[in-house]
């Protein structure tokens, strides 16, 4: 047995009641969805927003439905292809695990263009209020991950808070759930809240926010890619990079053309008729 942390001993499972059983995993999406709502419902209010309160009520219901149809077919195209394609029926088994973050994020983007057509509001004006809240979801569910000993990090005998996971080979490893925590939760969730309340001039050029939260998750995932352990049947791909590397290269090129796109030059071209793109 190598020096590291031993995993606590904890349960996978929240609370049971009988047969049914709610998993830390389920409940981080559902109170992330919940925090991420009330907390909506405060911006629009504070800022007398096209997505109003019941707007926001109304899009609850699109937004699971983005989020889990996205994640799962996320995972199903960009990790277990073959393997879904061998077995079509266990698409559907959703309780056996298996979401993709980036997944997730499409199935997000589609409910939001959807759902603002209907609605006819600005999408990015939508997305850019999404974005601030998202960190939330990220948070809680890089925690549950950890909580289930699973998405760990690479094995490493340099750092002192190196965890020995259970199902990790008896060796001590990164706690990568908890740097990505840190990262793509609560350090995102700081940054853009501090520029939606306190820099209103960058919350009224629509697409800017969410531009810079792909970016930054983008670039902060490319680098903790780096501590965590590759997926064991894909492992690393070309360049030594991970899918999920992989994945995170054209959601920075997308973000940084959000970015440019809410830019004055750009809204100026616009005005003129002109492509900005």
């Amino acid at each position: 047995m190598y020096n590291g942390i031993i995993f606590p001993d904890l349960n996978p499972i929240a609370f049971q009641i009988g047969f049914f059983a709610v998993r830390w995993y389920s409940l981080a999406y559902i109170v992330g969805l919940l925090l991420a709502w009330v907390l909506l419902r405060q911006m629009s209010k504070k800022t007398h927003s096209a997505f109003t309160v019941l707007k926001i009520d109304d899009f609850l219901v699109w937004a699971i439905a983005g989020i889990i149809i996205g994640g799962r077919m996320g995972y199903v195209l960009f990790y277990q292809l073959p393997y879904y394609l061998e077995y079509p029926m266990h698409i559907l088994a959703v309780w056996e695990g298996g979401m993709s973050f980036h997944g997730g994020l499409i199935g997000m983007i589609i409910s939001t263009a959807l759902f603002s057509k209907k609605k006819k509001i600005n999408m990015l004006m939508v997305g850019d209020m999404l974005a601030v809240v998202a960190p939330i979801g990220l948070f809680l569910g890089r925690l549950a991950n950890f909580v289930n000993g699973e998405l760990y990090g690479r094995v490493t005998y340099n750092i002192p808070w190196a965890i020995i996971f259970p199902s990790g080979g008896d060796v001590p490893r990164h706690p990568s759930q908890l740097y990505e925590a840190g990262v793509e939760g609560l350090f995102l969730f700081i940054i853009l809240n501090i520029i939606w309340w306190k820099a209103p001039k960058y919350r009224e050029r629509y697409g800017f926010i969410s531009g810079l939260f792909f970016v930054l998750y983008g670039l902060g995932r490319l680098i903790l890619e780096i501590f965590r352990e590759p997926d064991a049947h894909l492992g690393l791909l070309a360049a030594n990079m991970s899918m999920g590397q992989w994945l995170c290269l054209p959601m920075i090129v997308f973000g940084l053309w959000l970015i440019y796109r809410s830019s004055s030059k750009a809204q100026f071209k616009r005005a003129l008729g002109k492509k900005d793109f």
